[in-house]
């Protein structure tokens, strides 16, 4: 299998990272990191033991790369506008589009573009950053889900998911991806959310009684609107995810990141889009609708500053 990383960051980054060490025929699409990886390789610092990887398959457009197997997308949401341009260069006749993007609507975007019967979905649940340019600092966990949009699983999958396995990767088959998807918003929204407004990481959130109660709170929400949306996540998921996250190291969550470094914030995908679902069924949500609507002021302050002035 052909595989081509697209936005090879701290997540899909990593993740072609385990499978070019395995052996795996994997293709790098950078570009703030090519020249260092390019010239120096790519580096991964992870609990799980660090590897160096000389030799990397990295090119600056997708018309470089051509068609592949598969095309797992590690993009930030923010940047969807760019699919047609990253992706349909990679995009053959029998290609699987896999995108481990935060939040909802991005395998809905993909079938628009190349086709339902193409898209898959992965959830990725780790620990990593980037630490600088060809250096991806894996801090914990890093297990991997993955899915079909809308359709059962298949052998292209099933495939897909033993190399990650056989690459070091503990990953599993989601026979309902949407579930999948609203199970993984019961952590982003509150974490990353939260983590990102107040500049706080994680731990800092859990130590706090009262940032703990509206963590829990903004997980009962979603919660809730998964319900509306006919999927059911009973209480004792939420609890184990709190555990998870009492044991987690010092992390700065993905929009943490991007508000310290000025970027724009995956605040629609993971925080908006589910807040307008679960609206659509009439339902009170003032702890998503609260926190959204601050994230989004930030985000306007943010462009709001970036617009030039006349003198």
């Amino acid at each position: 299998m052909r595989i081509a990383v697209v936005g090879a960051g701290a997540m899909a980054g990593l993740y072609g990272a385990f499978l070019a060490r395995a052996g795996y025929d994997v293709h790098f699409l950078m570009r703030r990191d090519y020249d260092a990886v390019r010239s120096s390789g790519l580096a991964v610092q992870s609990w799980q033991g660090d590897f160096h990887l000389d030799r990397v398959n990295c090119y600056r457009r997708p018309e470089e790369i051509g068609a592949v197997d598969l095309v797992f997308i590690g993009l930030k949401a923010t940047a969807n506008a760019h699919y047609q341009e990253l992706v349909a260069p990679l995009v053959g006749p029998a290609t699987r589009v896999l995108t481990a993007q935060n939040g909802l609507g991005n395998e809905e975007r993909l079938a628009e573009l190349f086709g339902a019967e193409r898209i898959a979905g992965g959830l990725a649940f780790l620990c990593s950053n980037r630490a600088a340019p060809g250096v991806i600092h894996h801090l914990d966990y890093g297990f991997f889900q993955t899915g079909n949009f809308q359709r059962p699983p298949d052998a292209t999958l099933r495939t897909f998911a033993g190399m990650m396995q056989h690459a070091g990767v503990e990953c599993t088959i989601a026979d309902d991806l949407a579930l999948a998807r609203w199970k993984k918003l019961i952590w982003n929204v509150p974490f990353n959310g939260l983590s990102a407004l107040l500049d706080l990481t994680v731990d800092k959130i859990m130590a706090n009684p009262d940032l703990h109660g509206r963590a829990w709170r903004l997980m009962k929400e979603v919660q809730a609107a998964a319900g509306a949306d006919g999927l059911h996540i009973d209480d004792a998921f939420l609890d184990h995810m709190m555990d998870l996250t009492v044991k987690m190291k010092p992390y700065y969550t993905s929009m943490h990141l991007d508000r310290r470094s000025g970027h724009p914030m995956e605040t629609e995908a993971i925080i908006g889009e589910p807040l307008r679902r679960g609206q659509r069924h009439a339902l009170p949500l003032p702890e998503m609708q609260s926190l959204y609507t601050a994230l989004r002021q930030i985000d306007e302050d943010r462009r709001s500053s970036l617009v030039p002035r006349r003198s």
